[in-house]
């Protein structure tokens, strides 16, 4: 339970102006109030909405209250974080002007744009004004403006369309992400009284049962991720900054596609996959009127469901990345024949705000006749989770249907930790067992060998998704570990081992299989690290791209070559631990493309830090994200550091948040310390409003201190 006042003073001229306070999202039950007058409850958490609060307000001081009530738990299947997390606004604007998401740009790949423009008349008496958009290409050219148009509007507003032509358009696409921009500007007595923005994309999509997804005219497969909304050592509080690190990462990794698992992300995520090219899917809701958890959203799905639907869409319609609209996740409402009215429901409330974009749910319940969701036939595309087996025959079973894997592979891993790689294990074995396999690590092997009862390990996914043009792409879960659901183990592990990235941002191994087959990048990946007992038998993996075969050393001594065969996804080499250096090298048509080296580490020796970025802004928001590496005399990374780490920070700016991604550390997140994991952890560095630097400063018993220096400017 949390409560917030804020004191503001009211714009000079607030009496002949429209003021609202709109909310990103509350996490949740929220209710307002300004100057003691009630504005209202929101109970979901994902959802942004707004209050218009022009005829409360007062000249001088005046004081909003938030009251925010998550106290009935468990009312999430993961960690939602709490209280205002999203950002909030006061904006300001004229009586008649564009309403708020007042602007729907539907753009076709042949460059006809409709418009639709919302204009709000607050003035209390019918008005007469003037309309126009001119729209800006992604160079910032002027492209068109189109004629004004008079308008008579009475105290309810009203909603105009135009329709208008772009020639030659500049396509938005996942490799070139541009994006136009329209101003709609409204004239009276020939004075501009509201300026409008709205951002666009130009681009054509198609899903086809037989030949899959399809953009702008090219084939490609989805090559999506889920991610939650939880942004590791910083929470679930939105940072911009954070949020682009995770997207980045992904990039790297091949990634094309994201699912905003399993609700409305915050507005700023989106502004980034339409800026970064992510193709999007948009998730609605993680339940209806059926519970997960005994407080989630189940208890107001039946009176809200509608107007956070409409909110969603309308609110997001205009991004570009987006490309499907998700009502549901593992909808439970599939083993019931309420799912089929309601299905109909959900669409019909999307279609009526946005035809332009097909409509999807995550299904898991896989025989048609038992599944009241699909039944309903309302859905545009076939949305499964999981049985990866089904993917072969799914045409045959659904001729005509497209098909698409929502959610896929659910396999665990631990970074830097390696055990017996030779068998496939499925942790736990089945929803009913008491978990008692694991280690007392509490850890999962990273040689992509274990998955939960109901998934896959990624290549066993990869393979069957890779094989068929039918299958229009998939959404691994997931890109990133998370807070919350840390299955297999129980207290205290208490984030995911689904990722393939840990919760720090350091990839595990998976994350180079994917590269090498989702990338035209060279890549070539081995693992594990070399710091066995003298004769253990290791298996040494190779993920690798262009190129025919690899061959491995060990001190000097070729241990063979090796070339991937039928439909494999890595090589392999049993050898026996010697220490020393284990070298890979890639060749295609007998020249060498790239070569790897991992040498035995020795003791522990210093300490090295390394900055994603050495220069941030001074806005009290950027971050620098500092990894620590443990290193031995030589210079190598030593895997099973465990160092504990003291930071000192100087200058302009502060530790926002520690992590290394192990998913049992009961470390806090805020902290000046952090133990290193299989030699690696993170500090998170935010500036201050101040221009300067921030030096950073890490120290550890027996190893040699290291500092580094980050600037921040304007």
């Amino acid at each position: 339970m949390g409560w917030y006042r804020k004191e503001f003073n009211a714009p000079a001229n607030f009496a002949n102006r429209l003021i609202t306070l709109e909310f990103d999202g509350v996490y949740k039950n929220s209710e307002v109030w300004i100057n003691g007058k009630y504005l209202g409850k929101r109970p979901y958490g994902y959802s942004s909405f707004s209050y218009e609060i022009s005829k409360y307000l007062k000249s001088g001081k005046n004081l909003i209250a938030v009251k925010v009530d998550n106290s009935a738990q468990p009312d999430s299947r993961w960690y939602s974080g709490s209280g205002i997390y999203r950002n909030v606004w006061l904006t300001s604007a004229a009586k008649i002007s564009v309403a708020k998401w007042g602007t729907f740009v539907s753009a076709a790949q042949s460059g006809s744009v409709k418009i639709e423009t919302q204009i709000q008349n607050k003035t209390l008496k019918s008005q007469s004004v003037l309309v126009a958009h001119t729209i800006y290409d992604p160079n910032g050219k002027l492209v068109l403006k189109t004629k004004l148009q008079s308008l008579k509007l009475d105290t309810s507003g009203r909603t105009i369309i135009s329709e208008t032509q772009i020639s030659n358009p500049i396509l938005w696409s996942v490799a070139n992400p541009k994006q136009y921009s329209m101003q709609t500007q409204i004239l009276q007595n020939n004075k501009l009284i509201d300026t409008y923005e709205t951002k666009f994309g130009i681009r054509g999509f198609q899903f086809d049962a037989e030949k899959g997804f399809s953009l702008n005219g090219k084939p490609m497969k989805i090559l999506g991720v889920c991610l939650h909304h939880d942004l590791g050592a910083l929470g679930a509080a939105v940072n911009i900054r954070a949020m682009e690190r995770q997207l980045e990462i992904m990039k790297e990794m091949g990634v094309n596609a994201i699912r905003t698992a399993h609700n409305p992300p915050a507005p700023e995520f989106l502004d980034l996959c339409d800026k970064m090219g992510f193709l999007v899917m948009d998730e609605a809701f993680d339940m209806w009127a059926k519970k997960k958890t005994k407080n989630d959203y189940h208890l107001n799905f039946p009176e809200w469901h509608k107007t956070d639907l409409e909110d969603m869409i309308v609110r997001d319609r205009n991004h570009p990345s987006i490309i499907l609209w998700s009502i549901g996740n593992e909808i439970r409402e599939q083993f019931d024949s309420t799912g089929t009215a309601i299905t109909k429901e959900l669409v019909s409330i999307v279609k009526s705000l946005d035809k332009t974009r097909p409509v999807i749910s995550a299904l898991t319940e896989t025989k048609a006749e038992k599944n009241f969701i699909y039944q309903a036939s309302a859905l545009d595309i076939y949305g499964l989770n999981y049985n990866h087996k089904l993917y072969k025959d799914f045409l045959k079973n659904y001729p005509g249907v497209k098909f698409l894997a929502t959610e896929t592979t659910s396999a665990l891993e631990t970074r830097g930790f390696y055990d017996t790689a030779d068998t496939i294990r499925r942790w736990p074995k089945d929803g009913k067992t008491k978990f008692t396999e694991g280690n007392k690590a509490w850890s999962a092997s990273s040689y992509d060998n274990v998955s939960a009862y109901w998934g896959s390990t990624h290549e066993e996914t990869w393979k069957e998704a890779k094989k068929y043009d039918h299958v229009s792409g998939l959404f691994v879960w997931t890109g990133f570990d998370y807070l919350g659901e840390p299955l297999p183990y129980a207290w205290p592990a208490r984030s995911s081992y689904f990722g393939i990235v840990d919760l720090a941002g350091f990839p595990k191994d998976s994350y180079y299989m994917y590269q090498s087959e989702w990338t035209n990048k060279p890549v070539l990946h081995i693992l594990p690290h070399w710091n066995w007992e003298q004769g253990k038998s290791v298996e040494v993996w190779a993920y690798y791209n262009h190129a025919d075969e690899v061959e491995l050393y060990l001190n000097g001594k070729s241990l063979g070559k090796k070339s991937k065969q039928n439909d494999d996804l890595h090589v392999l080499w049993n050898v026996n631990f010697e220490p020393g250096t284990l070298k890979a090298v890639s060749r295609k048509s007998g020249r060498d493309i790239l070569t790897r080296v991992v040498k035995t580490a020795g003791a522990a020796a210093k300490i090295e830090l390394v900055a994603d970025r050495n220069n941030i802004k001074a806005d009290g928001k950027d971050l620098s994200f500092i990894t620590v590496r443990i290193l031995d005399a030589a210079g190598n990374v030593v895997p099973d550091a465990e160092n504990l780490i003291d930071f000192k920070v100087e200058g302009n700016g502060f530790i926002a948040g520690v992590d290394n991604g192990f998913q049992a550390s009961l470390e806090p997140f805020k902290a000046s310390y952090r133990k290193a994991f299989h030699g690696l952890c993170l500090a998170i560095l935010q500036s201050t409003e101040k221009v300067g630097v921030i030096k950073l400063t890490a120290t550890s018993s027996g190893l040699s201190k290291a500092s580094i220096v980050v600037k921040t400017g304007k």
